[in-house]
């Protein structure tokens, strides 16, 4: 077939029906189709008080004049106000902080920058946009498509409004003294001390300021006092226990800020979120305001949700049908696109995902034309920044037609304007969606989106029911700053940098205030880690810095050090929790494209050894957990307990009751399965590891034994239909917690001792919880809707790893009855909407735009 190149809705039309022509005749992967319509742009002009090199300087890379979202963004930040821009891909954020910084700078020669990402990839990126900002390099070449000379410069990067700019322009732009600079662990030793003496805008990383900038502040003393900005990228990526940290580290900086008298503006940009200006309070802990109108312009795009077919030559475990696999699916669909000539991005779950997705494509290319073949690439962590920028260039100039991604690189990746999109799994949120799916596009053309389904609950539930992600506002951040897990390390941090005030805990402007502080605070002043003075709350230890202890990254257990046992090369850390389920004996282990097997784990040295292989398989652990309640609230029938944050609250309505507290888990890997890429399971591997305990946060429903009698459901079903209905709730609450699946476990039994009935707990994956039990519990009306709908509209007959099936199931999905789990459900749901309970309402940010289009059938 000849590629297809003419715009508008009729070539993104024509590539959709390329991939429908390549299925097997009688399956019909498509489940719905989506056609968000165009919208223009609206520029205005520039602000007043933006400093004219600053303005000429955005002028010789193309940039006329801005867009209103970036206007308005930029002057609510120069007039001192904290606010949060959350406005889609590439839709000129980088811009709207740009503009203040710069002008600030150049208007104060001795004010300073600070600019956060979540990860070292977007920091270069921006750092590299600035310096050719500043510098005016030569950046478009006569090999660059109209409207996307930016990847090799600046307005890709920055997602500036302007057309393609001038071809030279070298020279001085005025803005010479910014002296823009990164500050990360990659930052040689040598060069550090030049950062902190000399630089005006550090490029850094929540990490650097934890570990490095705040426990040493007396050497980043000027650097802080003249502090004019804080920058957040991305903001959106700091969620759960990571959130967590993060809001704390946030506050530690204000307090020191103020200790040298400067009160920084913020500046957050954010995927478009429920309630930004909310969800951006919690994690500064500032009043904020948001921009969320955007004023870019955009294409028309389609998109398409797709699932794979039940394959009946292949039974999984307990003989459960298997689904063709998304990564093979879109290995195929990418070598389609690519054959089209359309330049194609497909996003992929895992590194090695993502170079066998490349290497589906390239093989099939190579059968049709073998030049084709040399046109599709991986595109993973582990590439050097030069061979990035290749890959985006080539990418972008066409020599390169195909390329698979990890989600991984989703904040890092520069590249947007794509004819097609392919996410082979959703990718757990529906910001990550929406932030993937707005690589495709360009001013006046068309593009595809396909979501290919995994094999999963969530997946199946979402491309059965579309409005569930076309049609609603995307997820809030869910974070916790008074887990005292994480409250308790970073006070330590805090007393460690300047003594803890009475002030800073007590009061409505408390900095660190908030519930349980006081409690934290003596426990560790108990533990010895802190001196209470009259004064304030004092670190014991002046020769030591607890900064250096505190993982904000992990759950606060410590880290298992990952050895290569040949070379000695450490190659990773994982979470000493979660170590004997990911690097135990016999663990597929990935490092940067590259597959490991773990030989062995010792949990008290810290260390997992491996070495490297190649397997023709993958490994998921199973573990068998035991759920105590820990507090139990006794409320009067009928009620509905308001939350705070760390209480226990309960919900009764009738013979249901759903309730949400503490818990203590011990769980235990009691072997691993070894799977095909194919999801047929090779063989069950048993192990001998050690329990664990957690103390966590969860919800938990009950029913009395005699609702489900009326129900039709005898006794000797009971354990089986809770235990598929516990495993599917576990699947879908991540559509509404903005989590992963495995961030969070669960228990089911038809008698627990606690409660005294058939009980299904939920549980947080992490000491202290997440605040993923907490929005279970507000929204349990929608989840086990979600939950019973994903189950009933599965079309397996008995169960299957799309709807009840759990790839970590301890008990090796044993027994479980999908029948008798949607009657669980209905007794729980029609308890509940008898008793009156509602959930919360709307957002109040409005939802994206209203797809048209109908479902295929």
């Amino acid at each position: 077939m000849c590629p297809a190149t003419g715009p508008g809705p009729v070539r993104e039309v024509s590539l959709l029906g390329r991939l429908i022509a390549g299925v097997t005749p009688g399956e019909s992967p498509v489940t719905h189709v989506a056609t968000l319509e165009a919208r223009p742009g609206e520029q205005v002009a520039w602000p007043s008080w933006a400093a004219a090199p600053v303005i000429e300087a955005f002028g010789r890379v193309g940039v006329a004049r801005p867009w209103s979202h970036q206007a308005r963004a930029a002057s609510l930040a120069w007039s001192g106000e904290h606010v949060v821009l959350a406005t889609g891909t590439a839709s000129g954020k980088s811009l709207a902080y740009q503009l203040p910084v710069l002008s600030a700078l150049l208007g104060d020669r001795k004010a300073t920058a600070l600019y956060l990402s979540p990860t070292k990839a977007l920091g270069a990126d921006q750092l590299r946009a600035v310096h050719e900002l500043l510098e005016t390099p030569d950046r478009v070449s006569v090999g660059d498509p109209p409207g996307l000379t930016g990847f090799s410069g600046l307005a890709g990067a920055s997602g500036l409004s302007g057309g393609p700019g001038p071809t030279g322009g070298s020279g001085p732009t005025g803005l010479g003294d910014v002296r823009p600079a990164t500050f990360d662990g990659d930052t040689p030793t040598a060069e550090r001390d030049w950062v902190r003496t000399h630089a005006r805008w550090v490029f850094s990383n929540p990490d650097m300021l934890h570990r490095s900038v705040l426990p040493r502040h007396a050497r980043w003393a000027s650097f802080l006092r003249r502090l004019r900005y804080v920058v957040l990228d991305e903001c959106h990526a700091y969620r759960g226990v990571f959130g967590s940290h993060v809001a704390l580290l946030l506050r530690r900086l204000r307090r020191l800020c103020a200790r040298y008298s400067s009160y920084p503006t913020f500046v957050l940009a954010s995927a478009t979120v429920s309630d930004p200006a909310s969800s951006a309070g919690r994690l500064t802990g500032l009043p904020i305001r948001a921009v969320t109108e955007d004023g870019s312009p955009r294409g028309p795009r389609t998109v398409a949700l797709w699932e794979p077919p039940l394959l009946e030559e292949l039974r999984g475990e307990n003989g459960a049908p298997v689904r063709r696999s998304a990564g093979a699916e879109a290995g195929r669909m990418l070598a389609d696109l690519v054959v089209e000539g359309a330049r194609t991005l497909a996003f992929v779950r895992s590194r090695v995902g993502a170079e066998t997705v490349a290497l589906r494509a390239a093989r099939a290319l190579a059968e049709v034309d073998p030049a084709l073949a040399r046109r599709v690439s991986a595109y993973r962590a582990g590439f050097l920044p030069e061979e990035r920028r290749t890959l985006e260039r080539d990418l972008v100039s066409g020599r390169l037609l195909g390329v698979a991604s990890t989600n991984a690189l989703e904040l890092g990746v520069d590249i947007a304007g794509l004819d097609a999109v392919l996410v082979a799994g959703f990718p757990g949120t529906r910001a990550s969606f929406w932030q993937q799916a707005g690589r495709a596009g360009r001013a006046g053309r068309a593009a595809l989106v396909v979501l290919v389904a995994r094999d999963d609950p969530l997946d199946t539930y979402l491309v059965h029911h579309p409005e569930a992600l076309l049609g609603r506002p995307v997820e809030g951040c869910v974070l916790d700053p008074t887990n005292p897990y994480v409250l308790g390390p970073q006070l330590a941090c805090a007393a460690a940098e300047s003594p803890v005030t009475d002030a800073e805990v007590s009061g409505p402007d408390a900095l660190l205030g908030g519930a349980g502080t006081r409690a934290v605070l003596d426990a560790l002043v108990a533990d010895g880690m802190l001196r209470r003075r009259p004064a304030g709350w004092f670190w014991s230890d002046p020769s030591g810095r607890p900064a250096a202890s505190v993982d904000i990254r992990g759950g606060g257990g410590g880290q298992v050090a990952v050895v290569e046992a040949e070379t000695g090369r450490m190659l990773g850390t994982v979470d000493h929790a979660r170590a004997p389920a990911t690097v135990h004996p016999g663990a597929v282990y990935l490092h940067r494209g590259e597959s490991f097997v773990v030989d062995e784990l010792a949990l008290s040295d810290g260390l997992a050894l491996v070495h490297a292989e190649e397997p023709e398989w993958s490994t998921s652990a199973r573990t068998v957990v035991d759920v105590e309640v820990l507090d139990d609230p006794d409320v009067s029938p009928g009620s509905d307990v308001s939350l705070g944050s760390g209480s226990a609250a309960v919900r009764r309505a009738g013979g249901v009751t759903v309730r949400l507290g503490a818990v203590t888990v011990t769980s235990r890997v009691v072997s691993y399965l070894r799977r095909r890429p194919s999801g047929e399971v090779i063989e069950t591997v048993p192990l001998e590891m050690p329990e664990q305990s957690l103390r966590t946060r969860s919800v938990w429903y009950t029913i009395e034994e005699s609702l489900l009698t009326e129900a039709g459901l005898p006794a000797e079903r009971v354990p089986g239909s809770l235990h598929a209905a516990e495993h599917a709730a576990i699947g879908l609450l991540p559509l509404f917690a903005v989590c992963d699946r495995w961030d969070i476990g669960g228990m089911s039994t038809a008698l627990h001792p606690d409660t005294g009935t058939p009980t299904v707990f939920v549980h947080d994956g992490y000491p202290g919880g997440a605040g993923f039990a907490e929005r279970g519990y507000e929204v349990v009306l929608t989840w086990l809707l979600a939950t019973r709908e994903a189950i009933a509209g599965c079309e397996c007959r008995l169960g299957c790893p799309s709807c009840v099936q759990s790839p970590k199931c301890g008990n090796g999905n044993n027994p479980l009855d999908k029948a008798g789990a949607v009657v669980v459900l209905d007794v729980v749901l029609g308890a509940l909407r008898e008793a009156g309970f509602a959930e919360p309402g709307p957002t109040t940010m409005p939802p994206p735009p209203q797809p048209s289009g109908d479902a295929i059938s």
